[in-house]
C-alpha cells in the first residue's frame, strides 16, 4: 500500500457534516417580484401568468420555508406570520431573523437606511435570495406572489441545504467558502479523509503516490488571506492533485520510479507556479505508468492504480492515478500530461473531462519528459467548467518554453466565457467513420455508446457530418516519437536537478536496477539509441505533422466543421492482467500539435465509462470548451463511482 505518512493518522470524521452551500440562486422561472422584466405574455402559459399574478397568503409563505427546511434537513424556527397577502419587506424580515444573514450594505432608493426592514432587504440582497425589480428599486411594499413563493422556496432550500463534498464542483466550492461555511482548511481536511479511507483502506485505488504535509497549513494561511483582502480568483483554497512528473519543490518528483523517490526538485514546474499563483493548494502527487511509458498505470513506486469504476480493470495511462483520484472525489480537479493519450484516455476511462491543450499553449518547463515533440500538461477534471477554470490558470507565456511563444495574442480572457449551454447549436460536427471502429466486441461496445452520442449532438443542434479522414493509413503507420527522445530529454532534466540528481543518465538509471523490470526492454531500447541526428528522426518531425496537421484542415475546411469526434479510446478498460488497446485515433492531436477535449458520454452494457473526443484547430481551445460544455450540459453523463461513495 503506498504509503501517505502520518498527516492520516487521525480520527476520520469528517469536520463539516453540517456546513451548508449556497449552490444556485436561481429558480426555474422568473418571478414577476423578482426581476426587472417578466417573460412576455407571448411566450408564457396562462398558468403560469395566473400563478406570477396570485397574491400568496402568510399561510403558503410559512408552509414553503418548512417544506424547504424539511428537505434541506435544518430547524425551522420563523416568527408566525398572518394575513390573507405578505408584504416583500415582511418577507425579507422573517428571512433574515430565521437565516441570521451577515449585515450587508443597502443599494436600493426606495429603502430608506432608517427603515426597520433595510438591514434584512440588505442582507437577502447580497445572499442572492431576493433581488429587486432593478438594481436600484426593490418595492418593498409589493405583494409576494405564488410564483415568489416557489422560487424563494427554491432559493431557500439551496441556500440551507447541507453541503455534499462529493461531485461539488470548483465553484460549488468557492460560493460555500464565500459565505462563511466552509472553509479550506476544513476543505483540505475533507480530501485528506477520503483519500485514507478510499485510497489507503477499503477499496484502495492506489492512486496518490504522496500528500503535501503542509497541505493544511496553507489552507490556513489561504483561509486568512480570504478573510482580509478577498479571494485571489476560482482557484483559491482549492485542493488539486498533479501527476508525478510535474517538479514540485515542496514533494518529491518520481515519475512513479523508485530511482527518484527522494529527488525534490529545487523550483515548482511552471504550470503548478501558476497553480500556486492562482491560490490553488497542491494537496499531492498521482500515480503514473512509470516515466508514463504505458496506457495502465503501474510503477515501481506506486504499483497499480485501480479504476475505481471497476476494481479488476486499468484507470487508464500514463494520468491513470491522476484520472482515478479525481473520479473518486479525493481533489477538486487535477493535472496530467499526455504525450500520446495520457490525459484523454484516463479521463474517458473515468467519465473525466480532459483537455490536451495546443502544443504551446502552456509550458512544459519542470514536467519529466517522454517526447518533448508531443508532450503537454493540462486539466482533469469532473466538469466542462472546472476544467475551463483550470486552463485558465496554467496557460501562458514561459520564456523557457519557446514553444509558449506561438500561443502569444492567442489566448482568451478566459475559457470560461466559453461555456455556453446552447454552443451546440449551429454547430458543424465532423463524424468519420474509420474513427469509430466496431469489428471487434470491445469495440462495438464503445462504438455503440458513440453512435449514440451522435445522435444526442444532433438533438442538441448540431449537425453531424460524414467526412473521412485524409491520408489517415499513412498518418497512423508513423511511430510516436517516445521511443526517439526520451533518453536524451531524460538526460538534460537529470541534468537540470544539479548535484542534488539522485542519478544523471538513464544509463544510471538502468544501472541501478531501481526502476520496473517490467519496462527494461523498452527502457534499454531507448537508450541505446545514440543521436537525434538521423534522417529516420528528422523525417517523423517533419512530414508526420505537416501531413497530420494539413490533412486534418482540409477536411475541417472543405465541410466547414468546427470540431471532429470520435472515441477518445476505441476500446473500454481492459481487465487488469489482460492488454490494454486505445486504437490511434488519440495520435491525431499529438501528431498535429491540435487541442482535443474529451468529456464523458456514457457507459458501455458492462459499466465501464466512455469519451467522446472532440478535435479542433490550434489555440480553437474555446470552440472544444463551447461545443463540450454544451454537449455535457445536454447530457449529464458523468456519475461518480459507487464503490467510493
Amino acid at each position: 500500500m503506498t504509503n501517505h505518512g502520518s498527516v492520516f493518522r487521525k480520527s476520520g470524521a469528517l469536520l463539516m457534516a453540517s456546513a451548508v452551500i449556497a449552490a444556485t440562486w436561481g429558480g426555474t422561472t422568473v418571478p414577476s417580484a423578482f426581476a426587472a422584466a417578466a417573460t412576455p405574455a407571448s411566450k408564457t402559459s396562462t398558468a403560469t401568468i395566473t400563478l406570477a399574478k396570485t397574491p400568496a397568503s402568510a399561510a403558503t409563505f410559512l408552509g414553503a420555508m418548512e417544506e424547504a427546511a424539511t428537505l434541506a434537513g435544518v430547524p425551522f424556527t420563523m416568527d408566525k406570520l398572518s394575513g390573507t397577502t405578505i408584504k416583500r419587506k415582511d418577507v425579507a424580515v422573517a428571512l433574515q431573523q430565521w437565516l441570521k444573514l451577515d449585515p450587508a450594505t443597502i443599494s436600493f432608493k426606495d429603502v430608506p437606511e432608517q427603515a426597520d426592514y433595510a438591514d434584512a432587504v440588505a442582507s437577502l440582497n447580497a445572499a442572492g435570495l431576493m433581488k429587486g425589480y432593478t438594481d436600484t428599486l426593490f418595492l418593498p411594499n409589493a405583494i409576494l406572489t405564488e410564483n415568489d413563493v416557489a422560487v424563494l422556496k427554491d432559493r431557500v432550500y439551496n441556500y440551507i441545504k447541507p453541503f455534499v463534498l462529493e461531485e461539488a464542483t470548483i465553484m460549488d466550492l468557492q460560493t460555500a467558502m464565500t459565505q462563511g461555511k466552509l472553509t479550506s482548511k476544513e476543505l483540505v481536511q475533507q480530501y485528506l479523509d477520503r483519500i485514507e479511507k478510499y485510497d489507503d483502506q477499503g477499496v484502495s485505488i492506489n492512486a496518490v503516490l504522496t500528500i503535501n504535509p503542509d497541505a493544511l497549513q496553507i489552507a490556513e494561511q489561504l483561509d486568512a488571506e480570504r478573510a482580509a483582502q478577498g479571494a485571489r480568483g476560482p482557484l483559491h483554497g482549492i485542493p488539486v492533485l498533479v501527476k508525478d512528473n510535474f517538479d514540485t519543490n515542496d514533494m518529491p518528483t518520481t515519475a512513479g520510479c523508485i530511482c527518484l523517490k527522494d529527488s525534490i526538485p529545487a523550483h515548482d514546474a511552471e504550470q503548478v507556479k501558476k497553480l500556486k499563483a492562482a491560490g490553488a493548494i497542491i494537496l499531492g502527487k498521482t500515480n503514473l505508468h512509470e516515466f508514463a511509458f504505458g496506457i495502465t498505470t503501474s510503477s515501481s513506486l506506486g504499483g497499480q492504480t485501480l479504476n475505481p469504476y471497476a476494481l479488476d480493470h486499468y484507470p487508464g495511462g500514463s494520468s491513470g492515478g491522476t484520472g482515478a483520484a479525481i473520479a473518486s472525489n479525493f481533489a477538486a480537479a487535477g493535472l496530467g500530461t499526455d504525450t500520446g493519450g495520457s490525459i484523454r484516455i484516463p479521463s474517458s476511462f473515468n467519465s473525466l473531462v480532459g483537455i490536451r491543450p495546443t502544443i504551446g499553449l502552456s509550458s512544459r518547463e519542470g514536467i519529466i519528459p517522454l517526447a518533448l515533440t508531443q508532450d503537454v500538461g493540462g486539466p482533469m477534471a469532473r466538469t466542462v467548467s472546472d476544467a475551463a477554470i483550470m486552463l485558465d490558470a496554467t496557460v501562458g507565456y514561459d520564456k523557457r518554453d519557446v514553444s509558449t511563444a506561438y500561443a502569444v495574442g492567442k489566448i482568451p480572457s478566459s475559457y470560461t466565457d466559453f461555456l455556453d449551454v446552447n454552443g451546440l447549436k449551429g454547430a458543424r460536427i465532423g463524424v468519420a467513420p474509420e474513427l469509430i471502429p466496431s469489428t471487434k466486441a470491445e469495440e462495438k461496445a464503445v462504438a455503440d455508446v458513440i453512435h449514440n452520442a451522435v445522435e444526442e449532438l444532433k438533438s442538441l443542434g448540431a449537425t453531424a457530418v460524414p467526412i473521412s479522414i485524409p491520408n489517415l493509413t499513412e498518418i497512423n503507420k508513423y511511430p510516436s516519437l517516445s521511443g526517439y527522445e526520451f533518453k536524451f530529454q531524460l538526460n538534460d532534466y537529470l541534468d537540470s536537478l544539479g548535484e542534488e540528481a539522485p542519478y544523471h543518465s538513464l544509463s544510471e538509471i538502468i544501472a541501478s536496477g531501481e526502476f520496473d523490470k517490467a519496462q527494461e526492454q523498452s527502457m534499454k531500447a531507448r537508450d541505446a539509441r545514440e543521436t537525434l541526428d538521423t534522417t529516420e528522426y528528422k523525417d517523423i518531425v517533419l512530414k508526420r505533422t505537416q501531413v497530420t496537421r494539413e490533412s486534418l484542415l482540409k477536411v475541417m475546411a472543405d465541410h466547414n466543421l468546427d470540431a471532429i469526434i470520435y472515441p477518445t479510446s476505441t476500446q473500454a478498460a481492459a481487465l487488469i492482467g489482460e492488454g490494454q488497446t486505445s486504437g490511434g485515433n488519440n495520435r491525431l492531436s499529438p501528431f498535429s500539435g491540435f487541442p482535443a477535449i474529451t468529456v464523458p458520454a456514457g457507459f458501455t452494457t458492462d459499466g465501464l465509462p466512455v469519451g467522446i473526443e472532440f478535435l479542433g484547430r490550434a489555440f480553437d481551445e474555446g470552440t472544444l470548451i463551447k461545443l463540450a460544455y454544451s454537449y455535457e450540459q445536454g447530457t449529464h453523463h458523468r456519475q461518480a463511482p459507487e464503490l467510493t461513495p
